[in-house]
């Protein structure tokens, strides 16, 4: 990715903080990996705040009894389908 130079001022503080953490030269790469989380962060509030009310709980029945309870259905339904395609196999295995 291209690199332009830009001036920030940061209260010096902060900085004295930031070198506390990162070793010397680092400094640039520990704020703009700050700033990339802190841009994700916001595009994810930003979405979220777009998304509100499109999730309404009659359009999902199946989490009625809560998400924990609907995983964990859609877990045990893989589980037996699993089993039953394993009887099916030993069983063709031993007719052959």
């Amino acid at each position: 990715m291209p690199r332009r130079r830009v001036m920030v001022p940061y209260p010096a503080e902060v900085i004295e903080e930031v070198d506390r953490f990162v070793e010397r030269g680092e400094r640039t790469a520990f704020l703009v990996s700050l700033a990339e989380r802190e841009i994700t962060l916001q595009r994810q509030l930003k979405a979220l705040r777009a998304a509100r009310g499109a999730w309404k709980a009659k359009d999902h029945p199946e989490l009625a009894g809560g998400a924990a309870k609907w995983v964990r259905s859609l877990r045990q339904k893989s589980i037996e389908r699993f089993e039953k395609m394993d009887q099916h196999r030993h069983r063709r295995h031993f007719a052959l």
